[in-house]
């Protein structure tokens, strides 16, 4: 089997990055990834990656992967890891395709939507309830919509959808919104919007399609009539299959200043890592520190 310098698990803004700089410095790499993008595909408008004053989600993620593919990268698209294993030197990485081997490893295998938890969500799931505003948003022009949540996610959806939408529920189950503050009020401003804290959703209702949301506020329940939920209440990093490697306790790979994990050639880096902040710019940055690290470690080993 052809062992392989490097394996980028994951695209998003962090392997992305990591996969230019593995291709800068020459390295023999493969990427395998379920998709492009990431969450980046999912944001919406962004006014704070440098070099663009504005630029939305999905152009960026264009990008980003328009300087990937300029170098040919060996890629391996709607494959999903399902085991690491090291064994001595060497790396496997298993997938629902084939199975691969490397010298190095970076997990940059981001985060995925968190449920609510509540009757009626998985009945309505991509039948009126949906995980991302700026995949589905469109979908709902001129209709009665809420989204779900309090922090960045929840606004940057909220801000999508009330350029469109007729109304705009914002239920969170915090005392005070916890976004950004220019974000906050943009939409504390907007007359199509109505902001409920305190407030958490018991039950999503429909028949063949989302119709209403039962939620409860001040304890009492009500019902909502709405044609769209979108669900922004957080994220789980996708790191279930990784066994061996350190995770703290949101399920988030540990890792130190240099982007190794307790497993020597196991580097991690973006969103699925314990690295404080979760923004598109500090991902990328983290992927090029961990590809940057993996060349000294290669060079300092000797293989057989």
């Amino acid at each position: 089997m052809k062992i392989y310098d490097l394996i980028i698990i994951g695209a998003g803004p962090a392997g992305i990055t990591a996969s230019v700089y593995a291709a800068r410095k020459q390295m023999d790499f493969l990427v395998i990834t379920q998709d492009i993008g990431g969450q980046a595909a999912w944001s919406g408008d962004i006014e704070n990656y440098t070099g663009y004053q504005f630029i939305t989600g999905p152009q960026l993620t264009q990008k980003f992967e328009e300087h990937m593919r300029k170098y040919n990268t060996s890629l391996k698209e709607k494959e999903e890891v399902l085991e690491i294993k090291k064994s001595g030197e060497i790396i496997s990485v298993k997938t629902v395709k084939g199975d691969y081997q490397a010298r190095a490893v970076i997990i940059a295998s981001g985060k995925r939507s968190r449920e609510l938890g509540v009757s009626g969500e998985k009945e309505f799931k991509n039948k009126g309830l949906t995980y991302c505003a700026t995949c589905d948003g469109p979908l709902f022009s001129g209709k009665v919509v809420a989204v779900i949540g309090g922090g960045n996610s929840a606004l940057d959806a909220g801000l999508q959808l009330v350029k469109i939408a007729e109304k705009v529920y914002i239920i969170n189950n915090t005392p005070k919104l916890n976004g950004d503050a220019i974000m906050r009020k943009k939409l504390e401003d907007s007359k199509r919007v109505s902001i409920f804290n305190d407030t958490k959703v018991t039950a999503v209702l429909g028949d063949k399609f989302v119709n209403a949301i039962k939620i409860k506020r001040d304890g009492t329940e009500e019902i909502i009539s709405l044609q769209g939920i979108f669900v922004e209440i957080g994220l789980i990093p996708n790191a279930d299959f990784v066994k061996d490697v350190e995770r703290n306790i949101q399920g988030e790979i540990k890792i130190n200043a240099h982007n190794q994990t307790n497993l020597a050639g196991i580097f991690a880096a973006g969103d699925v890592t314990d690295v404080p902040e979760k923004q598109i710019i500090i991902a990328a940055g983290e992927g090029s520190k961990a590809c940057l690290n993996i060349f000294k470690y290669l060079n300092s080993k000797t293989f057989s």
